[in-house]
């Protein structure tokens, strides 16, 4: 029996609990990140999928900060969603990415608008791990409006469902889908809406099912989560205790039976 284990996690740009964008230093910014590519090698995931993270933005240091993830967390593989592109004085170049010790087939970034600035999207891959492909949906929500939030998810799903009306048959499992829900896991908000959505695909289930993520250090809120196909066993299942964000990740292990 193959497990999957996936790790989702808001980075926030690399600064840390710094809460002011853009004061944080290069060196600092550098630091932190290496801590976060230890810590991700330590916990040996499949495919990490990571929101918030720059590829070259003068707020972040101006430097990739995905591919400096890669190497020094020993990641093989990584493709980058960018959502927001500003060019000039001020430039940014920022999104989701995704970290995978396995190949990665297909992929496709999609982002709900075209703000320059602030702009959300999910990204989306199909992961050749144990031989099998398993697709993944990360994406990351908006902050502020249940109402766009419910928009934003109602894209994800149409993409899902059009993706297998297309020809997805050689997906071993439905699509997982992670990140940052900006929302509480109720009913009435974007991961219990995307939750009923996702019963198209024959059942889910929402995790983690306890804890919070929210701010990291003393977390009151929990809006990261993992959507696992029903048929799917979950071995593991937790918010990781883990200060480098104001974030705290989350870890989910499956069998692939």
């Amino acid at each position: 029996m193959r497990r999957f284990r996936l790790v989702t996690y808001n980075i926030a740009h690399g600064r840390g609990l710094n809460p002011i964008q853009g004061t944080t230093t290069r060196r600092r910014l550098r630091s932190n990140l290496l801590k976060i590519a230890r810590f991700l090698d330590e916990l040996k995931p499949d495919v990490v999928a990571l929101q918030e993270i720059d590829e070259n933005s003068l707020w972040a240091g101006n430097f990739d900060h995905l591919e400096f993830l890669r190497e020094f967390g020993n990641f093989p593989h990584a493709v980058f969603g960018i959502n927001n592109r500003r060019a000039g004085l001020i430039n940014l170049s920022y999104g989701n990415a995704i970290l995978s010790h396995h190949p990665i087939g297909e992929w496709e970034n999609i982002a709900f608008g075209n703000r320059q600035l602030g702009e959300k999207g999910f990204l989306f891959a199909e992961v050749e791990a144990y031989g099998r492909h398993v697709p993944v949906a990360n994406l990351h929500l908006h902050y502020r409006s249940r109402r766009h939030r419910l928009d934003q998810v109602a894209r994800v799903f149409s993409y899902l469902h059009a993706k297998q009306a297309a020809g997805a048959p050689h997906w071993s499992v439905p699509p997982v889908v992670c990140g940052d829900f900006n929302a509480a896991g109720g009913p009435h908000d974007a991961p219990g809406r995307l939750l009923a959505e996702m019963e198209h695909f024959g059942g889910y289930a929402l995790h983690p099912a306890g804890g919070r993520t929210f701010p990291s250090p003393l977390p009151t809120r929990l809006l990261d989560f993992v959507l696992v196909p029903a048929h799917c066993r979950v071995v593991r299942s937790e918010v990781l205790p883990c200060w480098l964000s104001d974030h705290r990740p989350v870890l989910v292990e499956i069998a692939l039976d």
